[in-house]
């Protein structure tokens, strides 16, 4: 299975970051008005925001060829929370779509959303 990749520093993020916990509740609705909720996944589900500014060219490339190989949304990876090092081997991008910045040379910015997948 894929790694998320790091930074040539080690690190997977930078400051500011945000991480957030986020539960898959479900409601059916029935025809009388009543309402009946579910849960979709066990537990609380991670979501990071990952935005790395001042990347060189080498870095930029690796984060393209991860969101490449990964083919965007639908490959699934090892991702390591920067706040307590603790790996979660079943996440996805939130996104199809990268955007990669090359504000001047070897400074180069992105954004991207992690989110633990349990089924």
């Amino acid at each position: 299975m894929a790694t998320f990749p790091k930074l040539k520093t080690n690190a997977v993020a930078q400051y500011p970051a945000g991480r957030a916990l986020r539960y898959r509740n479900q409601v059916v609705r029935f025809l009388d008005g009543a309402d009946q909720r579910y849960r979709d996944a066990s537990g609380a589900l991670h979501h990071w925001i990952i935005r790395l500014d001042e990347l060189d060219e080498g870095e930029l490339a690796e984060i393209e060829g991860f969101f490449l190989s990964n083919q965007g949304q639908f490959g699934s990876f090892v991702f390591v929370d920067p706040w307590d090092g603790t790996s979660h081997a079943n996440c996805i991008l939130a996104s199809d779509q990268l955007d990669l910045t090359a504000v001047a040379e070897m400074r180069g910015q992105t954004s991207l959303t992690v989110v633990e997948n349990r089924t």
